[in-house]
């Protein structure tokens, strides 16, 4: 029903408009317009084309890495886990491609009308357009899987690795995973951009590089909000039964726990990934069009030839990051090598650390070195002051960590006091103290972020080349310096999976309780397992992996946000280059225009209400969750029933479907409903959910950090569990399960998704100004926003009334929960729609 009513009123709204577009006009320039002297005088075009070679060797790089983690030694039992995990999550993804599939055939409508409607492009030339949306969605699916399958290797070889005396490998091998899964993301964007800039004709590319980000945009945006819903039910329904049944972490017994180590692929590696393929494209396309719309051949100051010059070094400088990313790892990895692969125990966040730190030294000097090769000729200095703004965002994707760190770290004193409040107060101030610090976080994050795009502005401020919008160019170069070290960055993240899944594996293989494994082990693998270290290892490096986890988190919100007002400032020209009747321009945004005042009230609503909703999906599955497993879980038993376990991945898919479809619906909506009532009413509006945006999720990831991190501490550090301090600190993670890993994480997909498809609903939004300004006709646009805001407001409401928990009549509470003891597992959710797979 959803579906066909959302196919209904794109094509009945969209198909009466007339021709008007600037996406079908960016024309991108001929890059052998541009010569670098520097390198022997050779042209733009030329020069990418070598840089392919990078790209290739880069990819052989994390191909390689991912063939050495396949080929390490693991026990059959920890195998058979991983495995179960693998697919698992195999059955989690194909029904997210089948929903994706529903999505494009949704967006795709849109898309079609707005070229071939609005803009009388030719079908050959839409039908390009669309393919590469098609190719973007495949993109973040295609690396997304990457992820899981390489993630599920690494998580087993990990665990056996921590039977080893020295804990070396158990930091090396989660982190080579992650290695590979950067390498392969960035390569796999960068040759399709690249392709897209070589190979199609410059008409065509600059509409298919929006069409590729709104493809981008759309997978990572579903894959984000269904694995943070997902992974949260789980990890949330089988936290609480610690509390219930005083049970351990990930006991075999519990039905929810392979859910959650499902949901720990689904949204701390499938979720991440296809975020970071997104966030990498949709930053470049940006800056792509903020060069066109500048100085392209209809630009507001045309120098094509200066406008290749910029395109081809931005580029340049993506193919360099592949090289000091490596370069960065190799050095990083010999210098850990020698400081750690004899010792007995150290800091897991040390080596994590001292990569990030090493990647932004060297891709700051590299950025420095080729800038001046390349573009040294150009005027006013441009070469050092180009170089010092990316070097602002390169820097700033090493600083924030660190302020994450202070703030999520176990180490830290806000975590410290977490755990000191939950000692004396219980769960009430477990939760308040991760509130302190979430808000603390923000504020911090906040001015670095604003001190390092205001150096960015005063370094770029007085370039008369870039006309009256220096500062936005500067914003998107700061962006792109965020990215500067994007497979570190993406690596760190995926460490967090990995570390994670180790845990859960070595428990769920029951390895301690197979006859002779001692002598097994030793006999095959050559050397003694300490079981009881091991089980401690993976326990403080899981702890070093939701700081890591955590760190990227910040990086990507602000290149979302910051990327966000170079796409804004294309709506902003059409405002300004729209002339009525009167002589007027249609641009009128000024703090004084109630329609701007009202834009920002409106933004900050929606926030809260994807922040609201979000949860809700994943508060009503953790309740049918726990449910469930109540009735179901039988202590008597070594293991789970696997149909008992298999159900439990049924609810967390449904509620993460359902979510989605609700959140998706409203988005969809409310942006075109926003774009028809006033365009200028609109960029407020987008601005508004930028800014909210950003300190929501920033807020709400690192309360979460501190609440993860305080339960860590006190299970490894003070060895507390199953105390009444260990139950308030688990309350305080459940907490911040979907703080950390569902509301805020999502929204930096949103706030690009809504972007994106803004500029399409904003222009279809002026051409109906336009259309009644010259006819002297009504302008349509409010009543038809109005109808959008109807069907949008209807999704707000199921996305609580259509998820929330069933009432209970007063006086009925719970029966005290009582494991079963001989029946076999069998699904009492009979509103359960959705199969598993029996694999």
């Amino acid at each position: 029903m959803k579906k066909a009513l959302l196919l209904l009123v794109f094509g009945v709204l969209f198909a009466p408009f007339a021709s008007f577009a600037s996406e079908a006009d960016l024309v991108v320039p001929d890059l052998r317009q541009s010569v670098f002297e520097g390198i022997g005088g050779m042209n733009g075009w030329d020069l990418l084309l070598y840089g392919i070679i990078i790209i290739v060797l880069g990819l052989l790089f994390g191909m390689v890495q991912f063939n050495r983690i396949k080929k390490l030694p693991t026990h059959k039992s920890m195998a058979k886990v991983s495995n179960i995990i693998y697919e698992t999550c195999k059955t989690y993804l194909l029904q997210q491609g089948k929903f994706l599939i529903i999505l494009f055939v949704i967006i795709g409508v849109a898309i079609g009308y707005y070229f071939i409607g609005l803009a009388h492009v030719s079908v050959p030339k839409t039908m390009l357009i669309l393919l590469w949306t098609v190719l973007g969605i495949l993109g973040s699916y295609g690396v997304a899987w990457f992820g899981i399958r390489i993630n599920t290797y690494a998580n087993s070889r990990t665990s056996f690795a921590a039977l080893k005396k020295k804990p070396f490998d158990v930091m090396s091998i989660p982190l080579q995973a992650g290695m590979s899964v950067g390498l392969l993301l960035i390569c796999v964007e960068l040759i399709m951009m690249i392709a897209i800039l070589l190979f199609i004709p410059g008409e065509s590319a600059g509409a298919c590089f929006v069409g590729f980000a709104i493809g981008e945009s759309l997978g990572a945006s579903a894959l984000r909000i269904a694995g943070g819903i997902f992974t949260k039910i789980a990890d949330i329904g089988a936290d609480l039964m610690k509390i219930v049944f005083k049970i351990g972490e990930d006991d075999p017994r519990n039905p929810g726990v392979i859910a959650d180590c499902t949901g720990d692929n689904a949204g701390d590696s499938v979720g991440p990934t296809a975020d970071g393929f997104e966030t990498y494209g949709v930053t470049g396309v940006a800056l792509i069009t903020f060069i066109i719309l500048m100085f392209g051949e209809t630009g507001l100051i045309p120098n094509v030839g200066f406008a290749s010059t910029l395109i081809v070094w931005i580029f340049a400088m993506r193919v360099l990051m592949i090289f000091t990313s490596v370069l960065a790892y190799l050095v990083n990895q010999a210098i850990a090598k020698a400081k750690y692969s004899k010792a007995d125990s150290f800091d897991f966040e040390a080596p994590l650390t001292a990569l990030v730190w090493i990647t932004s030294i060297i891709s700051i000097v590299v950025t420095y070195a080729l800038s001046y090769v390349l573009i040294s000729d150009l005027p006013n200095g441009l070469w050092w002051k180009l170089s010092t703004i990316i070097s602002c965002g390169t820097l700033a994707a090493a600083i924030i960590p660190e302020f994450t760190k202070a703030f999520t770290s176990s180490n830290s004193r806000h975590v410290g006091e977490v755990v000191s409040a939950s000692r004396e107060g219980g769960a009430s101030l477990t939760i308040l103290s991760g509130m302190v610090a979430g808000n603390f976080s923000a504020f911090w994050k906040g001015m670095v972020m604003m001190a390092l795009m205001a150096v960015a502005f005063y370094t770029v401020q007085d370039i008369d080349v870039f006309g009256e919008y220096p500062g936005i160019f500067a914003f998107g170069l700061v962006a792109f310096g965020f990215l500067g070290m994007g497979p570190v960055t993406i690596a760190v993240d995926s460490y967090g999976p990995v570390t994670d899944n180790a845990q859960s594996v070595f428990e769920l293989s029951q390895i301690e309780s197979i006859p002779n494994i001692s002598e097994e082990i030793e006999k095959d693998f050559g050397f003694a397992p300490n079981f009881e270290t091991g089980k401690h290892n993976l326990e403080d490096n899981d702890s070093a992996g939701n700081t890591f986890k955590a760190t990227a988190k910040p990086v990507l919100i602000g290149t979302a946000v910051i990327g966000a007002t170079t796409m804004i400032f294309a709506i902003i020209l059409l405002l300004k280059g729209t002339i009525l009747s009167t002589g007027e321009s249609l641009l009128q945004i000024e703090l004084t225009d109630p329609s701007v005042i009202l834009g920002l009230i409106t933004g900050g609503a929606v926030i809260y209400w994807f922040s609201g909703a979000s949860m809700q999906a994943v508060t009503t599955g953790a309740y049918r969750a726990v449910e469930y497993i109540k009735k179901n879980i039988n202590l008597d038993k070594a293991e789970a029933d696997i149909n008992d376990s298999k159900n439990v991945v049924k609810i967390c898919t449904q509620y993460a479907q359902s979510g989605m479809w609700n959140i998706f619906a409203v988005i969809l909506s409310l942006t075109l409903a926003f774009a028809f009532f006033s365009p200028n009413f609109f960029v407020a509006y987008l601005i508004s959910i930028a800014i909210f945006g950003l300190f929501q999720a920033m807020y709400m990831a690192n309360a979460g950090g501190a609440w993860d991190n305080a339960k860590k501490v006190v299970e490894v550090d003070l060895k507390e569990k199953n105390t009444a301090l260990h139950d308030a600190t688990i309350v305080g993670d459940t907490v911040g399960d979907p703080y950390k890993d569902t509301s805020s994480v999502a929204l930096n997909p949103i706030i690009k998704f809504s972007t994106l498809f803004g500029l399409l609903a904003a222009e279809i939004a002026i051409e109906l100004i336009i259309h009644a300004d010259k006819t002297g006709e009504a302008n349509m646009a409010p009543y038809i926003g109005g109808v959008f805001l109807l069907i949008g407001l209807f999704f707000v409401y199921r996305s609580f009334y259509g998820m929330r928990i069933p009432d209970k009549p007063i006086g009925e509470g719970n029966p005290t929960p009582q494991a079963k003891k001989e029946e076999p597992g069998t699904n009492h959710q009979e509103d359960v729609k959705i199969e598993a797979s029996n694999n």
